[in-house]
């Protein structure tokens, strides 16, 4: 595949993609890809991560069933790293956001604020 020759894996055979919703341009998520996860987001079209903490290859939205729909994939002019624009299904954070960057620094009171509202609950979303 010639998306591999123009890509570099770190040590650890990772490279970080961040996930950019296609809709508005916004940042949902940042996430790592090892060759087999790239490999399969290309052949499904639907983003596949690899989980650094479980050790393991898993399609997003695994559990919650919010999937993202690959629409285009870029590289950085090294080839570090990823973006993706995708169609989100539902919501892209696990914490029930759409972003898993909704939380805003404000300088002026030196205070973290919450800039967007909850889509969903993820104590249903996410039994245990």
């Amino acid at each position: 595949m010639q998306l591999f020759d123009n890509i570099k894996f770190d040590d650890k055979g990772l490279i970080p993609a961040v996930i950019v919703n296609v809709a508005d341009n916004r940042v949902l998520t940042l996430c790592f890809m090892n060759r087999d996860a790239v490999d399969k987001t290309i052949e499904t079209g639907k983003v596949h991560v690899f989980r650094r903490s479980q050790n393991r290859l898993m399609i997003k939205g695994e559990t919650s069933g919010h999937t993202q729909l690959v629409e285009e994939v870029f590289f950085d002019c090294e080839g570090k790293s990823l973006v993706l624009k995708v169609k989100q299904n539902v919501a892209a954070c696990h914490a029930g956001y759409m972003s898993c960057y909704y939380r805003k620094y404000n300088s002026s009171t030196d205070s973290i604020e919450i800039n967007e509202e909850k889509i969903f609950d993820p104590e249903k979303t996410y039994k245990t």
